[in-house]
């Protein structure tokens, strides 16, 4: 049975990927929550989808059950589709890395996570219908030097979603992890390279391949999907 959702929720909302997820959910006519730190600059994209705005700092749990709280009257229930989307990027050598800050990046990448699934599913879980996103990204799969920060919490991350898909699943909620393999452009930092085309991501493609995964039948459900420009080695 393909499911019917109604209501989205995207955390770590801002430009590129997340807008152009909030534009493609928006227009298959799911009402919708945007959530990040910093609500600042998502005016226009709320009036564009109509979306719901709150600000939420996904790594304190007082805080996401609020963003629940909230969401449910201005969306006339509680979502039924979450992304997590947010994640603490910190990168340097190893020596020179503040301790606080690396937790602080790990907390938002996977501690958040946690916390918003967990919000998400106490609410799904009576209607056994949902589905959980992650955006992962190459760090899911592979460490590299100077980064270990951001391969810590992007590792914690797919760990949680290949759980939660073991866990949930059976239960109804459709989890994915989504590993990003590759820069998605962006046309606030300048769009796609001169030089170098077809090398980053389109963001309104990788948000077609998350739309075609929450469409997916039940009886043949994808737990994660890896998305890299056919020039990125792999």
């Amino acid at each position: 049975m393909i499911p019917r959702y109604e209501r989205a929720l995207i955390v770590g909302a801002g430009s590129g990927l997340s807008a152009s997820l909030a534009r493609l959910l928006a227009g298959q006519g799911l009402r919708l929550g945007l959530a990040a730190r910093d609500v600042a600059m998502l005016g226009p994209l709320a009036a564009e989808t109509g979306a719901a705005v709150h600000a939420c700092d996904a790594s304190r749990p007082a805080e996401v059950e609020a963003l629940f709280a909230r969401l449910e009257p201005a969306l006339g229930g509680h979502p039924d589709v979450v992304v997590y989307n947010a994640s603490g990027r910190l990168r340097g050598p190893l020596p020179d890395l503040d301790p606080e800050a690396v937790a602080r990046s790990l907390s938002v990448t996977a501690y958040g996570a946690f916390l918003v699934a967990q919000a998400a599913a106490r609410r799904m879980l009576p209607a056994r219908h949902g589905a959980l996103l992650f955006t992962g990204a190459s760090a899911s799969l592979k460490g590299f030097a100077g980064s270990s920060p951001f391969a810590m919490g992007k590792f914690a991350l797919r760990g949680l979603a290949e759980s939660l898909a073991r866990e949930l699943q059976p239960q109804g909620i459709h989890v994915a992890h989504f590993v990003i393999d590759g820069a998605i452009r962006n046309p606030e930092r300048g769009g796609e390279p001169s030089d170098a085309p077809d090398s980053t991501l389109d963001p309104d493609a990788v948000a077609r391949a998350y739309l075609a995964v929450l469409a997916q039948d039940r009886s043949a459900w994808t737990s994660e999907v890896a998305l890299r420009p056919w020039v990125e080695r792999f």
